[in-house]
């Protein structure tokens, strides 16, 4: 791989550790600061918010195709509809996750071979 390439990727991967860490550590200093003061801690607002708009902006950049295509537009349906369906039997986070990625890849593999 290229150089800039490789740079990319670290660059990614520190600000998706750094989405996850950097709240982790505050809220650990925030509770480790009232239990030296002997008083209770409570999470702040912005946490709670916070989690639920990272989602939903990774959600809103999943759901334009890489392709502006019929095969991209049909794959990102068919992958979204595969992980609503998937998450409404199952309830949990990864299985209807990787559900809808193999329905995305599986639809745009077929479609990009049958055209």
């Amino acid at each position: 791989m290229q150089t800039d390439i490789w740079i990319a990727i670290v660059v990614a991967a520190l600000g998706t550790f750094a989405m996850r860490a950097v709240p982790l550590l505050w809220t650990q200093r925030h509770f480790n600061k009232h239990k030296a003061n002997n008083t209770q801690a409570q999470l702040p607002n912005w946490i709670g918010v916070l989690g639920p708009l990272m989602i939903a902006a990774m959600l809103g950049v999943s759901l334009i195709p890489k392709v502006n295509s019929m095969a991209g537009w049909s794959a990102t349906l068919a992958g979204s509809l595969v992980t609503v369906l998937v998450w409404r039997k199952t309830k949990t986070l990864g299985l209807p996750v990787l559900a809808g990625v193999l329905a995305f890849g599986l639809v745009f593999g077929v479609s990009t071979i049958l055209t």
